[in-house]
């Protein structure tokens, strides 16, 4: 397949030879860009679209049918916790993944509660993002925070 910018990627996985389909979701090009480049070295990873903002996301999501969205929660027109229930309530099959800035229990529980399965601060996004969307491929939790839900340390 051509390189349409978005850096398409067709290849069999190692699970049952199905491609892994992931929506990017930041309102910040320069971070989608970076969470391209990051998704790039598995090749059995396609990235299928990106979008901008919670509403975009929403509705590529549910045209598209992704098996993980990169979802961030800072955005404009709608935020991504609110992108995230919709997400999860019209594409149940869609695991959600939150990379964000905010590194704090608050944010991790209202996202959990939004129905994320996983959680990557950006800041540790290259040590963790392959290992989340992974994990959440595999419709397992993560998250690599030093505190976990309760705000204790792990």
């Amino acid at each position: 397949m051509d390189d349409d910018g978005f850096g398409l990627l067709e290849a069999a996985s190692g699970n049952d030879g199905m491609t892994v389909r992931i929506l990017v979701v930041d309102d910040h090009p320069v971070v989608r860009q970076g969470l391209r480049t990051l998704l790039r070295s598995r090749p059995e990873w396609e990235i299928i679209d990106e979008a901008e903002d919670g509403i975009e996301a929403v509705e590529k999501a549910d045209r598209l049918k992704p098996d993980v969205v990169l979802l961030d929660v800072g955005m404009p027109r709608m935020d991504g916790l609110e992108a995230c229930r919709r997400i999860r309530k019209t594409v149940p099959n869609s695991e959600v993944l939150i990379v964000t800035q905010h590194d704090s229990p608050q944010m991790l529980r209202e996202a959990v509660s939004a129905g994320a399965r996983g959680y990557v601060v950006k800041s540790d996004a290259a040590r963790d993002l392959l290992a989340a969307v992974e994990s959440v491929t595999q419709h397992k939790f993560f998250t690599a925070r030093k505190r976990g839900l309760d705000g204790d340390s792990k």
